[in-house]
C-alpha cells in the first residue's frame, strides 16, 4: 500500500449512503466491473444500504480522509434454505486500486460475514478483469464454473466466472442463522 494513502475502513452507516452511491456510480460509469452501468437513485442506494444495516447482513466502506472510496459487501439469500449464503459485491475508485484497499475491505468484510454465521459467500466476476480474481483468490475463493458471453457492454460479450469461498467451520457447526 501506498505509505502516504491512509485509508480506514469502517462498517457501512446511514451517513454513509451518499458517498457510497458516489462510489458506485465512478465505478458502474466505467463500463467494466459492475452489473450497473450507473449507481441506482440515492433513494434506492439508501433503501439497499438501511435493509441491509438492518438485516445484519456484512458490508463495509473504505475511506479516504472524508472521501468513500470502495465498498464491500454481502446480501444474505432470502429464501430459507439458501439463508446459509450470500453474495459479495464490491468496488474501488480507480485511483485507489492495486493499493490493498481491496484486500482490507474484503477481509473485514468476510471476517463479518463469518461472525454472521454465513457458509458460503459466493460471486460473480467479469473474465476480463485479472486484478479482482487474483484478490478473490488471495483469499480464498475458488472457481466454480464459467457462464459463458454472460455479459454484454456496448455490444462486447464477456464470460463471467463464478466464485465461492465456504467456512467450514460455520457448515459444521451450523451456525447459519
Amino acid at each position: 500500500m501506498n505509505a502516504d494513502l491512509l485509508v480506514t475502513i469502517a462498517p457501512m452507516a446511514p451517513a454513509h449512503v451518499e458517498g457510497f452511491r458516489r462510489a458506485v456510480d465512478v465505478v458502474a460509469r466505467e463500463r467494466k466491473y459492475l452489473t450497473f452501468l450507473e449507481a441506482p437513485p440515492l433513494e434506492e442506494s439508501r433503501e439497499f444500504v438501511l435493509e441491509l444495516i438492518a438485516r445484519g447482513d456484512p458490508q463495509f466502506v473504505a475511506f479516504h480522509g472524508e472521501e468513500v472510496i470502495g465498498w464491500c459487501d454481502i446480501v444474505r439469500h432470502r429464501h430459507t434454505i439458501h439463508m446459509h449464503r450470500g453474495t459479495l459485491g464490491m468496488g474501488i475508485l480507480p485511483g485507489y486500486r492495486g493499493q490493498g484497499v481491496g484486500l482490507r475491505l474484503i477481509q473485514a468484510t468476510l471476517a463479518q460475514a463469518d461472525r454472521a454465521g454465513f457458509v458460503r459467500v459466493e460471486l460473480s466476476v467479469h473474465a476480463n478483469n485479472p486484478r479482482a480474481i487474483s484478490l478473490y483468490e488471495k483469499v480464498g475463493f475458488a472457481r466454480e464454473g464459467i457462464q459463458r458471453d454472460a455479459i454484454c457492454i456496448d455490444g462486447e460479450y464477456c464470460d463471467s466466472i463464478n466464485m465461492a469461498l465456504i467456512n467450514p467451520v460455520n457448515r459444521s457447526s451450523g451456525q447459519s442463522k
